[in-house]
């Protein structure tokens, strides 16, 4: 596939499969639970993960929005495919990271729920971590830094969370969102690596192919890995081989990229790119081991493709959609990824965007 930058090995044998599972977290003991979250550190097998989507989709139903499924003339005549946009900007929070948060939280037994959650977040994932406890009547802490977005800070507020702000309190976020969740018994939701997250992500994907039909392809924005992850499962349970799955990164954050054509975790620094939701530095072990297991093959775009598929679906398809969001989109309309005649399924991630900042994005391009 032209562009392709690494590729996974999806669909490994049973043995190899079972073996990759049985690796702890780093820091963990094999067969311990995690604390903080409540959960098994194990990686769960392809049928425990199978059976958490399953059960994911009937936990999230009536409560995350079933979004739309847009499709384009224009945009199918520029790529010669066939091409069905899955519109989580549309989702409850502007962004697909309510439905993981959600799914999450909801699955904590009764006592360790009702203590409240905290996350470590400077953007989707605390206004979904913020909603969901709203909704389920429990305390919320958003770690997050003072110079975030004053929209993101505002709408978090807005859904009831209280904000604690790492960088004031001299800390490092992950740091200081363990510590109070220690002092304070509360549950860390972390943004991505846990597999109830995956899971509740990968809802989204399995909507798509529910109304659109099997793809031959679909394009999935990539930063730490939980949306991919769980997106890649569904695809391989409801379409098989037939689909093939390739995750995008900005070019100035291709740490999954490098990871797979290494074969471990690649950390980089922290990217300076305008996709700030795929500004993580690494994968993690679950999304790493995820990826490998049902991901294709990885491409990257650079922010000036971001802000062409931005104004296409701003401008023709009257979507909002930030920079993150149109990853997938950035690669088909680029020529990364080859889709001519094909049926392919892109999920536009999220729209949470200051509308400043497009204006200037849109001048200059």
């Amino acid at each position: 596939m032209s562009g392709e930058e690494g590729h996974g090995h999806r669909r490994q044998s049973a043995a190899a499969s079972d073996e990759a599972t049985r690796r702890a977290a780093p820091g963990e003991a094999a067969g311990a639970a995690d604390a903080a979250t409540g959960i098994t550190s194990l990686i769960p097998t392809d049928d425990e993960m199978a059976a958490r989507l399953a059960d994911a989709r009937r936990r999230v139903a009536g409560i995350v929005h079933r979004t739309p499924v847009a499709t384009s003339r224009t945009l199918d005549a520029l790529t010669g495919a066939r091409v069905l946009l899955k519109c989580e900007n549309l989702q409850r929070t502007g962004a697909f990271k309510f439905r993981g948060a959600w799914n999450a939280i909801s699955r904590l037994p009764p006592a360790l729920r009702k203590r409240g959650v905290i996350a470590y977040s400077s953007g989707n994932h605390a206004q979904a971590v913020a909603l969901t406890a709203r909704l389920l009547g429990i305390p919320a802490v958003i770690v997050m830094p003072s110079a975030a977005p004053g929209p993101k800070l505002a709408a978090t507020r807005g859904y009831g969370a209280e904000i604690v702000f790492y960088d004031t309190a001299g800390e490092e976020r992950e740091a200081l969102a363990a510590r109070l969740a220690q002092e304070r018994g509360l549950t860390l939701v972390p943004p991505f690596d846990h597999p109830d997250i995956v899971a509740g992500q990968g809802t989204a994907a399995a909507e798509l192919f529910e109304e659109g039909g099997p793809m031959d392809l679909l394009l999935v924005p990539v930063g730490g890995g939980g949306l991919i992850s769980g997106s890649a499962l569904a695809a391989d349970l409801m379409c098989g081989e037939r689909c093939r799955v390739v995750g995008v990164e900005p070019a100035a954050g291709d740490d999954a990229c490098q990871s797979l054509a290494a074969g471990r975790i690649v950390r980089i620094a922290p990217p300076q790119t305008i996709a700030d939701g795929a500004r993580t530095p690494a994968l993690s072990p679950l999304t790493f081991e995820m990826i490998r297991r049902h991901v294709d093959a990885m491409t990257s775009v650079p922010d000036a493709a971001l802000i062409e598929a931005m104004r296409f679906v701003w401008e023709r398809m009257k979507l909002i959609v930030e920079p993150t969001g149109v990853l997938g989109l950035a690669a088909l309309m680029s020529g990364r990824v080859e889709a001519r005649g094909k049926r392919v399924g892109v999920v536009l991630s999220g729209g949470n965007v200051e509308l400043e900042k497009v204006a200037g994005w849109f001048a200059g391009a």
